[in-house]
């Protein structure tokens, strides 16, 4: 048994070098050169009010038939949700080996599929300590904390090529007076002592909402990247109150099939004129009304058409009745997937729908 298991290992480290020599050519990805589009895998980062957790219970971490059946519909990037206070379980510490082979798991699982992983920190600008949620920049939560989890985790995946981007906090919203872009700037350098190579995604202020980005976040093009491959990360929801909730219907809403393209102008012009790369991290629509389908499908095309790319929102096998998930559900593919899957990368247009893309 134990020669079976050394075996097994030893053929699906061959494997991995493989994938590596075909799909990179030894050079890691850089700064996104062109619109590319992905799915986010979501379970690792639930269970957000039980930290850190039982995996199988209060989290998972996506299997390799979501990675197969995604790649197969022709996404080549994956976006991987996590949360910090399950990678350092104790702030300042090391990261934990458990939760660390998670993730490794799950990134070299994806190169076996020649795939891209964009891990992103799905903490919303904050530590859980004892039930309490604490700022970045606070006290309990400081810079330095928040700069050595980032040294970290680039320093144990430096050296795994089909790492896509980091993405550094996802939503920092209500910092309570303390500074995001100073925060922003430590996880920043503690990426670069570790890792002078990979992509950082930076998200802003307010829920990073391309509509009020300018008010909330044009400082952030002051940042600094010894390596300038920093890309600018904005959340697009198509609702009245922007949340992705979509509690109204769409006639509720007071809404128009243009409503992506007006919301996200604004993070477009500002990438534009400070001559900054982007790229939008979340958006999503429910399945229930055609509507939003067009809607999406508009706000698709506009980002191809300006060379941005972005992840849906989401997939996952705990999502259940989640109206946005494009989860399969009894072997059927979502609506929203038969709309976005005539932009991914690896879609053979052979097998397109008759949706209108134009």
């Amino acid at each position: 048994m134990k020669n079976l298991k050394s075996l097994v290992s030893s053929f699906f480290k061959v494997t991995v070098v493989f994938c590596f020599f075909l799909l990179f050519s030894n050079k890691k990805y850089s700064v996104f050169a062109q619109a590319q589009f992905g799915i986010t895998l979501c379970g690792a980062e639930f269970g957000q009010l039980n930290m850190p957790g039982v995996i199988g219970k209060d989290y998972i971490y996506p299997s390799v038939n979501d990675i197969q059946y995604f790649n197969q519909k022709g996404a080549d990037i994956m976006q991987l949700p996590f949360r910090w206070e399950r990678i350092q379980k104790n702030l300042g510490e090391p990261l934990d080996t458990t939760e660390l082979g998670h993730i490794t798991r799950f990134v070299d699982q994806c190169l076996v599929y020649k795939t891209k992983v964009i891990l992103i920190m799905q903490n919303y600008g904050r530590y859980r300590l004892n039930g309490v949620d604490y700022v970045v920049g606070s006290p309990q939560v400081s810079l330095e904390h928040y700069k050595d989890v980032w040294q970290k985790i680039a320093e144990k995946l430096n050296y795994r090529i089909n790492i896509y981007a980091y993405g550094i906090m996802a939503e920092p919203n209500n910092m309570n007076g303390y500074s995001w872009f100073n925060a922003a700037q430590s996880a920043i350098n503690g990426v670069r002592l570790s890792d002078k190579h990979t992509t950082i995604l930076v998200d802003g202020e307010n829920f990073s909402n391309p509509f009020t980005w300018l008010s909330y976040n044009d400082n952030l093009k002051y940042l600094s990247d010894p390596i300038n491959k920093l890309v600018f990360n904005s959340h697009c929801y198509f609702d009245r109150d922007f949340s992705g909730k979509y509690a109204e219907s769409y006639d509720q809403s007071g809404v128009d099939e243009m409503v992506g393209v007006k919301r996200l102008q604004p993070f477009v012009n500002w990438l534009q004129n400070n001559r900054l790369k982007g790229y939008v991290g979340e958006f999503g629509v429910p399945k229930d009304d055609k509507r939003w389908l067009t809607v999406m499908n508009n706000f698709l095309s506009y980002l191809e058409t300006n060379g941005l790319g972005g992840c849906y929102w989401a997939a996952g096998r705990w999502w259940d009745e989640y109206p946005l998930s494009i989860q399969p559900k009894n072997g059927m593919d979502q609506p929203q997937l038969l709309v976005y899957q005539k932009y991914l990368q690896g879609y053979s247009n052979t097998n397109a729908s008759n949706y209108n893309r134009n």
